[in-house]
C-alpha cells in the first residue's frame, strides 16, 4: 500500500505542477506533450491523475504512527542495544 500512496502523491504533485504551470504561465505541459487538451492522451494523463488525487484523500485521513513505519529491523536493533 505505501508504493500506491506514494505513486498517487507523485502524480498529485506532477498535476499541482502543471495547473501551477497554467496559472502562471497560461501554458499546458500534458496538453503540449500530447497534443491538445482534449487529445486522447491528455485526457487519460488528466484522468489517472483525478484518481491519484482521490486516493491521496484517503492518505490525508489515514491514521499515521510513525512507531509502525520503522519496521522490525530497527527494533530488533533497539533491542540488542537495550541488553
Amino acid at each position: 500500500m505505501v508504493v500506491l500512496d506514494k505513486t498517487a502523491l507523485t502524480l498529485a504533485i506532477i498535476g499541482a505542477l502543471n495547473w501551477g504551470s497554467i496559472g502562471i504561465f497560461n501554458f499546458d505541459f500534458v496538453a503540449w506533450i500530447f497534443g491538445g487538451q482534449t487529445a486522447i492522451g491528455s485526457r487519460i494523463v488528466y484522468t489517472i491523475v483525478a484518481l491519484a488525487g482521490l486516493w491521496c484523500i484517503s492518505v490525508l485521513f489515514r491514521s499515521w504512527n510513525p512507531e509502525s513505519e520503522r519496521g522490525a529491523r530497527d527494533t530488533a536493533a533497539f533491542d540488542s542495544q537495550t541488553r
